[in-house]
């Protein structure tokens, strides 16, 4: 009776064969990435739906590094519906600059004005914009906008969902939301700064949550074409702190003295 002698190297080949099969298998049962699964997994790396939503106010502070021996404390608080107020504090000067929703107004001594003026429209336009607590990708349907997810980029080195948002204004953006934490890594937009169009970049990292909610502790800011780059490091956040209507209200005039 003969006996049956396997070649070297030919008992492996079909176990080999299985294992790619099996591999196969898992990679093409992985659904593919759609715009809502990517919002959905980035809303649940935040914290959740519910916990974001029952956010009503929010400060932060922290400070702003524009290059050697340019530091300034920032101030930022928000309060729904649609209301942000912002100062910037340098060398104990400090310029406040609000909007309610529908209107804004600023205080710029670094300008020469002390007393409240309105903001330019397309600074309100953006400071509303901003004043969105939840971010314009949390219920992004609802509130009139629009997310195509345009395919997938590196962002400093790690693998990015490339999302095309176009907010109901009509300004567009591009969102860039981590594959594997799914925390957002940058946003690119287009602001009129003295009336010319520029692209910027913004850049978030050093997450950590306040309130059961994540938030970028460490945000860069960078405009195409300019080597100066600011710097803002969140040292803390307060969810839903006692904010007054007041605080985003124009300011009666001071009675002479």
């Amino acid at each position: 009776m003969s006996r049956r002698v396997d070649r070297p190297g030919t008992r492996w080949v079909p176990l080999a064969a299985v294992a790619l099969l099996a591999i196969a298998t898992v990679v093409s049962a992985a659904p593919p990435a759609t715009v809502d699964s990517v919002v959905a997994d980035y809303v649940a790396a935040r914290g959740g739906l519910a916990k974001i939503r029952s956010i009503q106010t929010l400060r932060q502070k922290g400070r702003a590094f524009a290059g050697e021996g340019r530091e300034a404390l920032v101030l930022r608080e928000l309060k729904r519906p649609g209301r942000i107020r912002f100062e910037f504090t340098v060398q104990g000067v400090t310029g406040v600059y609000v909007s309610d929703g529908s209107h804004g107004w600023q205080v710029s001594p670094f300008d020469g004005d002390m007393a409240p003026k309105p903001l330019p429209d397309e600074v309100t336009r953006e400071a509303i914009e901003q004043a969105d607590l939840e971010g314009p990708l949390v219920d992004w349907k609802s509130k009139g906008h629009q997310v195509e997810l345009v395919g997938r980029e590196a962002v400093d080195g790690r693998e990015t969902y490339k999302l095309k948002l176009t907010l109901k204004s009509g300004a567009v953006r591009y969102e860039y939301i981590d594959v594997k934490s799914h925390h957002q890594v940058r946003t690119d937009s287009t602001r009129q700064i003295r009336g010319q169009p520029v692209r910027i970049e913004t850049t978030f990292g050093e997450h950590k949550k306040a309130g059961g909610v994540l938030f970028p502790r460490r945000i860069e800011v960078v405009a195409a074409g300019r080597a100066q780059r600011l710097r803002l490091l969140v040292d803390t956040v307060e969810v839903n702190p006692p904010l007054s209507d007041a605080r985003f209200e124009v300011p009666s005039p001071r009675p002479p003295d």
